[in-house]
């Protein structure tokens, strides 16, 4: 214990053993162990008190669209790391759309990385993207270090990320499945999306017919049926429809490997909510009426779904018009994630525990990050400081993300952030930064 650098005590550490009073030794950014709270602090080493604030493991995310370099005037590196520190969220696995160029290739994987390089205020790593016509840049990637593969079955919105037909899925599928990755996959089907009602205008209601939950419920379902016959590993990105649950129940207990993630507007927001021309809460697939958001949670303690993630996906104010046909479909919730998610997890009778299962342990699993998600000796000495009980009322002013537009706006949350922690660093602490300190991650072998 000579080298200790750092203790940080709280009565309330949340560790894999459960929630307990606790002091957390860290040298050279990692966690060496993990001490009864009232232990003698090692000589030289600076003491942090927390008091009764809660030390959570930093939070993992894995579905953020940066839209750096390309897009910055929507996001970018600098911006989207500080909110992500803001909300107690120490790595971030950036999608490889939006940003200009995509992440399809190698070399575009090297140009966003360098971009990334200098502006990073939490670690950072990387998804590739599967296209109709990059297999052959599938594995190059993989070895490169991204983390796997994003595909759409249904337009993404950009043109330089088009989506994969069933014939160049099971292509995609079974390239990755060969060298033992991980396809992520936009699960909405395109025929059902265009035999939908598509009126466009104001009314909620409409967009929300224009996005079935049928067309989320036969994507995954043909998916299931894919991954079941190559064996390959394949997870549902955003699951807004309660009625898929089913079916991904029923493959996980075939043994398919399939894992699932939500986010918080899906279950925190609902559609009755949603004001007409409120384009903020605008998202694909849509945010879905109450008692779909009810099952959402039934699946999450169930284990059905496995992770929440933000599905952070800025632009400009000025592409959220009062049209939901035309406004671009995306909610920014960094910042926010975590206190929203408490907010309703606690409410509904759920712990802290099972928040840092959903948004820490389970999402730095899913990317293979060992060394990541949990409070115990060996892991990255990465943490959240929680007030869970102190609230506040969103002010979009505060938002450290580009363009301060929030689905969030005016509620009431409670889970105050009031420090983040980097390898054993304090990278944020009520509102105020440090200098980038992140590092750019990649997949371990």
């Amino acid at each position: 214990m000579s080298d200790v650098e750092l203790v940080l005590r709280s009565t309330r550490a949340i560790t894999p053993e459960g929630t307990r009073p606790a002091a957390v030794a860290v040298a050279g950014g990692k966690i060496t162990a993990v001490l009864p709270h009232d232990a003698e602090v090692p000589a030289g080493a600076r003491l942090e008190d927390l008091g009764d604030d809660v030390l959570l493991p930093g939070l993992v995310d894995t579905h953020v669209h940066v839209n750096d370099p390309g897009r910055t005037h929507w996001e970018g590196f600098w911006t989207a790391t500080r909110a992500a520190a803001a909300g107690g969220i120490t790595t971030l696995v950036d999608m490889p759309l939006n940003s200009l160029p995509p992440t399809t290739t190698v070399g575009n994987l090297r140009t966003k990385r360098d971009v990334a390089a200098d502006k990073a205020h939490i670690d950072v790593g990387f998804w590739g993207g599967a296209l109709p016509d990059n297999v052959k840049d599938l594995r190059p990637l993989h070895d490169a270090g991204v983390f796997g593969f994003k595909a759409f079955l249904s337009p993404s919105g950009v043109d330089e990320f088009p989506e994969l037909d069933q014939e160049r899925l099971a292509r995609s599928m079974a390239e990755i499945a060969g060298f033992g990755g991980l396809l992520i996959v936009h699960a909405e089907d395109p025929h059902h999306l265009a035999a939908a009602p598509q009126r466009g205008g104001p009314r909620y209601t409409d967009f929300l017919a224009s996005r079935p939950r049928d067309a989320e419920d036969t994507a995954i379902a043909n998916l299931l049926t894919q991954a079941k016959r190559l064996n390959a590993r394949v997870h549902v990105l955003h699951l807004s429809s309660s009625d898929a649950l089913p079916l991904i129940a029923g493959a996980k207990a075939e043994g398919v490997p399939v894992t699932v993630e939500t986010c918080p507007h899906y279950l925190t927001l609902t559609a009755e909510e949603v004001p007409d021309g409120a384009s903020e809460f605008k998202c694909c697939p849509p945010i879905r009426e109450a008692a779909n958001q009810d099952l959402l949670w039934q699946a999450l303690a169930d284990g059905t779904i496995d992770c929440v993630v933000t599905d952070h996906s800025p632009s400009t104010a000025d592409l959220k018009t009062d049209d939901f046909a035309t406004a671009w479909g995306g909610i920014s919730g960094l910042q926010l994630s975590l206190p929203a998610i408490w907010t309703e997890a606690r409410r509904r009778g759920h712990s802290l525990e099972d928040v840092v299962r959903w948004m820490s342990a389970r999402t730095a699993r899913l990317v293979g990050l060992a060394q990541k998600g949990a409070i115990e000796a060996g892991r990255d000495a990465d943490f959240a400081v929680l007030a869970p009980d102190e609230t506040f009322t969103v002010d979009p002013a505060a938002l450290q993300h580009r363009n301060r537009v929030t689905a969030y706006a005016g509620k009431t949350l409670s889970g105050v952030v009031k420090s983040t922690w980097l390898r054993g660093e304090r990278i944020m602490a009520d509102g105020e930064f440090t200098e980038p300190k992140g590092r750019l991650l990649s997949r371990e072998p």
